[in-house]
């Protein structure tokens, strides 16, 4: 029998056991309307936003490169459109047998076909569309229309194409684009706010980046921001409708300080052979012509070139991809002469009226070594304004030879020797400027005297780029200071090279200029068949670049039937004088003759820039 005492035991166990399903039943429901809460009110936005996301899908729109012109407004330069066949090479398994199937409605050639087998297999891996073929004609269109159910992985649609009208014009000024990989394009888009994904394109090569020339160096602006359209999908991802566009900003439009006229003529004028014209605009250091020579093609590279013919132009035996004016190097030869001469004047170690008997030759006092002249029996008495004139190897030889070579060296990296004297050139040379240190760090041998003696004809180890030999004849006629060079007419801000000198006047500049003048103007000139190839007067300094060094002209007449090892010829000069606007450097390889032969290169490219 149950008494009182159990029953109030039983009523206060259920009465705890109640308590417990109540507050467990009332936890259960707190987290109930807390998740409620929680996904209804407090994380709307977030599942919101998810919510959208999953409906809809942001394509990146590729912005157009801006035009590039030259310093007149003529497009160096464009984006043309035109009609492209692009397939998407993530849906087709047998590419060969699509090709085939393709030919029979739309001729592709065999350099067409070898470059989508190139590039088919990484298209595919990172669903990258391809353009088969280029610039279709209107029969082209209508016929793949009336067939384009057989190809649902291709369409025919606009695209444009990085072209110039002059491609071989100013192939490593410009330089091409090319390419991007998925590392570059997400840096890029990164610093845009974006994030690498499915595009839009604009150009049948996808994603593009400036790879050399003026498309490199300035590609930040060039490139433009990218844009987004946004659209709604389905569970399948199907596109369904746009509902945003953010459109793409085009790259800025570059101006350059090239010149079109001019780089024709200094293209006409090389005529295909090796070497480099730069002219120099002497007031503001911009850079008017910039041709190195062999050229090729920069819309061929740049819209789709097949591995074979990019193989074709990489072992051209004429390295037609060197950039011989930023990345050449060329000893000065006679051209650095002007520059012996004024730390001759400098330095008190000659004046104007200083003579030496020139017998054709220079005796080294150590070893009785003999530095020869190029005239046979020599210049006989001479001063710095005949040594100049008539370009005489003995003066300098001897002015070199009396040189404290530690000032020598610093003295000639004031007119931009050894320096990169461009800010916005692709990838520039300094070319080289020896010193005793650098000798012995480089070559374990000491500095001689007949180093010294070399370098006062610019021989030796002494070279320079087209590009500093044109600053340093800018440098001489502005009188000793100039700014570096550039290649855009915009507001940058450039160093001044300046010469520093106590002891050159005015009147010592004056006499330089009138030296050179001589060059061309004096019956002794070493460049004085270009007399009348113009209408006003020309500073100039020609030089031969010895290649092989000998002992007599007979030695030559052998060596020279091998023509790479003939000598260069080279021409710095400014005009019109006595205020000179433009300053150019000619360098020809293998042409033997500068006055003769490089002469009147510069003499043309001035005439085209020059009207009086």
């Amino acid at each position: 029998m149950i008494g009182i005492e159990d029953r109030f035991i039983e009523k206060r166990i259920f009465k705890s056991r109640l308590i417990l399903i109540y507050l467990f039943f009332g936890i259960l429901f707190s987290a109930f309307i807390y998740r409620t809460y929680t996904l209804q009110v407090y994380s709307y936005s977030s599942y919101e936003l998810a919510s959208i996301k999953n409906k809809t899908r942001s394509l990146l729109v590729q912005p157009k490169r801006g035009i590039i012109y030259d310093r007149n407004g003529n497009i160096l330069i464009n984006n043309v459109p035109s009609h492209d066949l692009i397939i998407q090479p993530a849906q087709i398994k047998n590419i060969s047998k699509y090709l085939d199937r393709l030919n029979d409605i739309i001729l592709i050639n065999k350099e067409e076909r070898e470059y989508v087998l190139e590039r088919f297999e990484n298209r595919s891996i990172y669903n990258r569309e391809l353009a088969v073929k280029r610039g279709l004609s209107d029969e082209e269109i209508a016929r793949f229309e009336v067939r384009s159910y057989l190809f649902p992985e291709a369409v025919i649609d606009k695209r444009y194409r990085r072209e110039s009208e002059y491609p071989h014009l100013f192939s490593h000024v410009l330089g091409f684009v090319g390419g991007a990989e998925n590392e570059n394009m997400s840096d890029i888009l990164n610093k845009q706010g974006k994030a690498l994904g499915e595009t839009l394109f604009t150009y049948a090569n996808g994603y593009l980046i400036g790879k050399t020339g003026i498309e490199n160096t300035y590609d930040d602006s060039l490139r433009g921001v990218f844009g987004e359209k946004i659209f709604e999908v389905d569970a399948k991802g199907k596109l369904l409708k746009e509902i945003d566009f953010i459109e793409p900003k085009d790259g800025i439009d570059t101006f350059t300080s090239l010149d079109l006229d001019a780089q024709k003529v200094a293209f006409e004028a090389m005529a295909g052979r090796k070497g480099a014209v730069v002219v120099v605009e002497i007031e503001s250091g911009a850079i008017i012509t910039y041709l190195s020579s062999p050229t090729f093609s920069i819309n061929q590279i740049s819209n789709g070139i097949s591995s074979a013919n990019f193989e074709k132009l990489i072992n051209d035996k004429d390295k037609p991809f060197f950039d011989r004016v930023s990345q050449g190097r060329y000893s000065p030869a006679s051209t650095i002469k002007p520059a012996i001469g004024l730390y001759g004047l400098e330095n008190k170690i000659i004046n104007w009226d200083y003579t030496i008997d020139d017998p054709g030759f220079f005796v080294l006092p150590e070893d009785q070594r003999i530095y020869r002249g190029w005239k046979k029996g020599g210049h006989g008495t001479i001063n710095l304004e005949s040594a100049l004139i008539e370009s005489s190897n003995t003066f300098f030889f001897s002015l070199a030879y009396q040189s404290e070579i530690n000032d020598l060296i610093e003295h000639l990296a004031n007119f931009g020797f050894g320096k990169n004297i461009c800010v916005d050139c692709f990838n520039p040379g300094k070319g080289l400027l020896p010193s005793p240190q650098w000798k012995m760090n480089n070559l374990n041998f000491g500095w001689f005297k007949g180093d010294s003696v070399n370098l006062g004809v610019g021989q030796g180890y002494l070279s320079a780029t087209p590009a500093q030999l044109a600053f340093y004849s800018a440098f001489i006629s502005n009188k000793g200071s100039l700014e570096k060079l550039s290649l855009i007419n915009n507001n940058i801000e450039k160093d001044t090279l300046v010469l520093p000198a106590s002891n050159i006047t005015n009147k010592d500049w004056d006499r330089i200029h009138k030296s050179m003048i001589g060059v061309i103007e004096n019956p002794k000139g070493t460049a004085k068949r270009l007399k009348n190839l113009k209408s006003y007067n020309i500073a100039a300094k020609s030089g031969t670049v010895e290649l092989v060094s000998l002992d007599s002209k007979e030695d030559y007449e052998l060596v020279r039937q091998d023509i790479s090892k003939r000598d260069h010829g080279i021409m710095i000069a400014f005009a019109p004088m006595p205020n000179p606007k433009y300053a150019i450097s000619v360098v020809i390889e293998n042409a033997e003759s500068g006055g003769s032969v490089a002469g009147p290169v510069a003499v043309k490219v001035l005439n085209s820039l020059i009207t009086e």
